[in-house]
């Protein structure tokens, strides 16, 4: 068997080629993407900074700790504030009593020179007692190495996702069409005597092959591709600047058994699907297209687009504010693309049919893509691959980032904004209405098992933020807000209108008893809730609105500190259609690795199918067909298959878009869709272009 499965592989190279890089490539970026996850996994150790010379340091409670019900049992749960808590005044003499103190820069902490069991035994609950590595979290923004990996993590784990989603579905494809171009060679083994279980072996032996050879030399380019995705990463902002990948060896073993596997369960079902054919039938069906669609292929096929369709329905009903995250429209459309490519054969001949292409020409290109179910079918799957992605992934984040700032410019009445990180106060001139706003957060319950954290926004003069705010009001109005009171939205458990809500500060002090003003649609994600400054300690202005008062509002806007711009020259700039530049970095690279996977299945397929035509164009040149006629029939059934696939792609990304459409509508905020037609004309123009190339070029030999 193995000298049969090897000598198989040397006389059918080139059809197993496009196999062999396809699985490399995906083999190789699981290994570059498991080596940047496990990167990701710990932040370096940093030295203590603020507090170097310091062995124990005091600092204020960072945290607000509240009982909740876990089933019969009651435990605690942490939220992290805002900004640790002041040391207490107290706490603070009882330590300059005994020991030496060094304040720095705060009343959060102070560093202290003694031993740190007595201060331990001094402090108890009052505060927190940190040693060793411990003072790096008196640092300001300790953790923002942990938390600049974050982002990294995630789109590293979706590109990772969709590098086996694509990986999985072009070798398949690949292995599937290869064993349909065999059927005469599986015929004349099953009339030499071979049985359909020894046909079966033959292919997963070849399979099990060139799984182990690919995977082996995609774990050569994972190691030399690692580097080169970390400096991209930092060089585009994803990554923070010491980020660097390698060390561990566990990402290349489960890459390369991921690899193998992906092959085996690549050709299992080609391999069944060839043990099942006879010899008679084999020799009499050799050269046409019957069975294109079993019935395990129609089943599984109809079951994964319905449970996208499900899943869609489900999220818009439970959860509309999912259909917005990136994690949602990313993953969900692989539902869809799989399901309508296991059903493309039934949509292959009717959309061909349809077609109604003038001249002799014309008419092969219809007749045989509609006969050729299987070849048409093969490319066009990779193609709807890459034009959904593209169209679901750009379409989705447009039009959500557009749905915000619509809805952030309807939000507001003023004819100026300032935005900046800490603003200073500003007098309104005469005839002038300035609203001044910062961030916050609320703690809330939400029943008896949870406490939510809510970013808020702390309003400094509820009268003028009323004057100038257009919040999309539910219940109640935002004018009746005050010290006793809070706007929510609709997330919150108790959102009635006089209800009252128990909320702990963004510095944990609380709880306090708050009354709903007046509730908000949910809208994008940054409506409310809203309270006022004695309700935000600590808060610093943002961002000021600001209508009337000519120049002379200008002005005094400008010794804020902030930039200062006219409210819609605010709201193009803080929702740009494209996207932060990481946000769009990380789609294309999602975007080139579907669109790498396509140009490897597409130029494999095609250079695969039009090779085994040579007896087809010969009868063509015989009958009268120019050399240059026989090319537009070979090209043009690439061009009709790409043109198929890329109906159905846009296919699935009007079904994503639609429901992402009425997320928005649901959530009371702006519909705002966009197709991204520069993007998805481009990729389909990739691909009609590789398809174009790799059906002519041997087509041009064979018609030498």
């Amino acid at each position: 068997m193995l000298t049969v499965v090897l000598s198989g592989l040397r006389a059918r190279w080139a059809s197993f080629l496009g196999g062999f890089v396809a699985l490399a490539l995906g083999v190789g970026l699981l290994a570059t993407m498991g080596l940047g996850l496990s990167a990701t996994l710990h932040a370096p150790e940093r030295s203590p900074q603020r507090f170097a010379s310091s062995p124990v340091v005091v600092q204020g409670q960072d945290r607000l700790t509240l009982d909740v019900r876990r089933g019969p049992e009651t435990v605690s749960v942490a939220q992290r504030l805002d900004r640790p808590q002041p040391v207490d005044n107290k706490l603070l003499r009882e330590l300059k009593a005994r020991w030496t103190v060094t304040p720095s820069g705060g009343p959060d902490a102070v560093g202290v020179d003694a031993p740190a069991a007595e201060v331990r035994a001094l402090v108890g609950d009052r505060a927190q007692v940190l040693t060793g590595d411990e003072r790096r979290r008196a640092d300001p923004d300790h953790d923002r190495d942990a938390e600049a990996l974050v982002g990294v993590n995630a789109l590293l784990g979706t590109s990772g996702g969709v590098t086996a989603f694509v990986s999985v579905f072009v070798v398949a494809s690949t292995f599937a069409f290869a064993v349909a171009l065999r059927r005469r060679e599986f015929g004349l083994l099953r009339t030499a005597g071979a049985t359909p279980g020894q046909i079966r072996r033959l292919l997963l032996a070849e399979a099990a092959a060139l799984g182990v050879l690919a995977s082996a030399a995609g774990c050569a380019l994972g190691a030399a591709g690692a580097p080169l995705l970390a400096r991209t990463l930092v060089d585009g902002g994803l990554a923070p600047a010491w980020f660097t990948v390698g060390g561990p060896a566990w990402p290349f073993h489960a890459a390369f058994w991921t690899g193998v596997t992906v092959a085996l369960a690549g050709a299992v079902a080609a391999s069944r699907r060839a043990g099942k054919v006879g010899p008679t039938a084999a020799l009499r069906e050799a050269d046409v297209d019957a069975d294109t669609l079993p019935l395990g292929r129609a089943l599984l096929g109809m079951g994964l687009l319905l449970a996208g369709l499900g899943l869609l329905v489900w999220t818009y009903a439970t959860d509309p504010s999912a259909l917005l995250k990136r994690k949602t429209y990313t993953t969900l459309p692989m539902l869809l693309i799989t399901g309508i490519a296991l059903l493309s054969p039934l949509l292959v001949r009717p959309v061909a049919r349809l077609l109604r292409l003038r001249g002799a020409v014309g008419t092969l290109v219809r007749e045989n893509s509609a006969a050729s179910v299987r070849r048409t079918a093969a490319v066009a799957a990779p193609v709807l691959v890459t034009v959904a992605l593209a169209g679901t992934l750009f379409g989705s984040a447009t039009s959500v980032t557009r749905a915000k700032g619509a809805e952030g410019r309807e939000q507001t009445v003023a004819e100026y904004v300032v935005t900046g990180p800490a603003l200073r106060p500003v007098t309104a001139p005469a005839g002038a209405v300035v609203s001044p706003t910062g961030p916050t957060s609320v703690f809330v319950r939400d029943g008896d098992a949870a406490v939510v954290k809510y970013g808020a926004r702390a309003v400094t003069d509820p009268t003028a933020f009323a004057e100038l705010a257009r919040l999309p009001v539910v219940a109640g109005d935002p004018r009746d807000l005050d010290d006793r009171s809070i706007v929510v939205n609709e997330e919150f458990e108790r959102r009635r209108v006089g209800e009252t809500v128990e909320v702990w500060r963004a510095d944990g002090t609380g709880p306090v008893r708050l009354r709903v003003a007046a509730v908000l649609a949910l809208g994008t994600g940054d409506n409310g809730p809203y309270v006022t400054r004695a309700n935000a300690p600590g808060s610093v202005p943002d961002r000021i609105d600001a209508r009337g008062g000519g120049t002379a509002t200008v002005r005094a806007l400008e010794t804020s500190g902030g930039t200062v711009r006219t409210a819609d020259a605010w709201a193009d700039a803080e929702h740009a259609p494209s996207g932060s530049p990481q946000a769009r970095l990380g789609m294309v690279l999602v975007l080139g690795i579907a669109l790498v996977y396509t140009v490897i299945g597409l130029a494999n397929t095609l250079l695969m199918a039009t090779s085994v035509r040579g007896g087809e164009l010969a009868s063509l040149r015989l009958a009268g067909a120019t050399r240059s006629q026989i090319l537009r029939v070979v090209t043009g059934e690439a061009t009709l298959a790409v043109a198929i696939g890329t109906l159905l792609g846009l296919a699935v990304t009007a079904l994503v878009l639609g429901a992402l459409g009425a997320g928005l509508a649901a959530l009371s905020a702006p519909v705002a869709l966009a197709l991204p037609w520069t993007t998805v004309g481009a990729a389909a123009g990739v691909c009609a272009t590789v398809a174009i190339t790799a059906s002519a070029l041997p087509a041009w030999r064979l018609t030498r």
